[in-house]
């Protein structure tokens, strides 16, 4: 049986050609039906099964069909929250540009996310520490995969592919929730107010570039020996 998020994968990549059935069509119709709601300032856990269908324009039953529970519809959500967003930053640190320039380009890609896929942030942002401990854990679980990600990257790198397990993983750790902080500061700004969104981006950059300084002085374990 496919992970939540190799579903997700599959579908996408069928709707962008074009090849999306009925029932995957459904499928999404019920995602975005939850995510309109959400917009309203409402958590996950509050959306009733009836309230999604009917937002939905198709029938209670015909959930039951995709979803056994609304669970499961959220898990959906998560995985393909960070889809999108894992893919565009894997892209960026495949460039080979010089690190100050790698985060300069990691934050606007971020930025640009946070504003595409406004609805799907608002919802891991809520769902974060609050709702459905399933919903927390997809989410923590997708974090730590975005973070491994990294670290396997990160590991090609001169003077990096001596770290051990437990450094890479400290380091990917303080990219990651930066990342993530950062994320957030974009939501609760104002929307459309330009010098805001530019101070964010700016000490985002400085907070990247900080961690990125600490990485010659560091010295692991295994090469401190």
């Amino acid at each position: 049986m496919p992970s939540v998020t190799e579903s997700i994968t599959e579908k996408l990549e069928q709707v962008a050609a074009g090849r999306e059935t009925r029932g995957q069509r459904t499928r999404i119709a019920l995602q975005e039906a939850a995510l309109r709601l959400l917009g309203h300032d409402k958590s996950f856990s509050s959306l009733s099964l009836r309230e999604v269908t009917r937002e939905a324009g198709i029938v209670p039953t015909a959930f039951y069909r995709h979803y056994q529970t609304m669970e499961e519809l959220g898990q959906d959500l998560v995985a393909d929250s960070f889809l999108a967003l894992r893919r565009m930053i894997r892209s960026v640190r495949s460039e080979g540009l010089p690190v100050d320039n790698i985060i300069g380009r990691t934050v606007e890609v971020l930025v640009s996310q946070v504003h595409a896929n406004r609805l799907h942030f608002q919802f891991i942002a809520r769902e974060r520490y609050g709702g459905y401990s399933s919903l927390r854990l997809s989410i923590q679980q997708e974090i730590r995969a975005f973070g491994a990600d990294l670290a396997t990257d990160l590991a090609r790198f001169p003077m990096l592919d001596r770290w051990d397990a437990e450094s890479l993983e400290m380091l990917t750790t303080l990219m990651v929730n930066a990342m993530v902080s950062i994320a957030e500061q974009i939501l609760d700004a104002p929307l459309n107010d330009a010098k805001v969104e530019k101070d964010i981006i700016r000490r985002a950059e400085r907070q990247l570039l900080f961690i990125s300084l600490a990485v010659p002085a560091w010295r692991p374990a295994k090469l401190a020996k």
